[in-house]
């Protein structure tokens, strides 16, 4: 299988899809987990909450078959709350728990009102690299990326590559071996978002 974008009824899978064709990769949407299993390289997004999140997986049977690709060893990108779902846990959906990939939480952003800053957060902001990231490969620290969320991750590893201010630093991009995640959408993002499917792209099809 060439790349797998995940769909658990839980992603804007055709737009992730056409910034993959617009680069000239071949990406398929499955919510099969043979297909998942057998991918090249995988691609998790993710719109809505938390638990939904976990929920629609669960019911498709992909729990098992995510984890097993990612214990594999080959490309993997989480995008937004396909990012989040990687960690333990999220104060979106107490009880609920994660993939567990990643140790930590997602927490809610609570800006001080005097801050006038508005939850969610939503907009472009700027990317901050907090160490050399594959993702990010002629892609100017600072650039802006397209982000849409209420919750962010806190991890409790040295995973983070990247970070952005919104009331509270967080890490906006992690990577960890052969599996990266971001919390902005990069298929919103225009050139800069573009540059990181094709990092991505090339890391999957062997070519750095």
């Amino acid at each position: 299988m060439p790349i797998v974008i995940v769909d658990y009824d839980a992603g804007n899978l055709r737009s992730v899809q056409k910034a993959f064709e617009k680069i000239g990769a071949k990406a398929v949407v499955s919510r099969s987990p043979e297909d998942v299993v057998n991918a090249e390289a995988l691609v998790l997004p993710g719109v809505g909450a938390f638990g939904e999140c976990m929920a629609h997986l669960e019911k498709f049977g992909l729990v098992g078959a995510v984890k097993d690709f990612i214990a594999s060893g080959r490309p993997f990108l989480g995008i937004c709350v396909g990012y989040q779902i990687l960690f333990e846990g999220s104060e979106e959906s107490p009880g609920v728990t994660g993939l567990g990939v990643f140790k930590g939480q997602c927490l809610k952003f609570t800006p001080p009102r005097e801050a006038g800053l508005k939850v969610p957060h939503m907009g472009w902001n700027q990317v901050r690299y907090t160490k050399s990231g594959k993702l990010f490969d002629g892609v100017a620290d600072g650039s802006d990326f397209y982000f849409v969320h209420s919750y962010y991750p806190k991890p409790e590893e040295d995973i983070a590559v990247a970070s952005t201010e919104y009331g509270v630093p967080f890490a906006s991009a992690v990577e960890r071996g052969s599996v990266f995640a971001v919390q902005f959408h990069p298929e919103k993002s225009q050139q800069a978002g573009l540059a990181v499917l094709r990092n991505f792209t090339a890391r999957a099809v062997g070519l750095s």
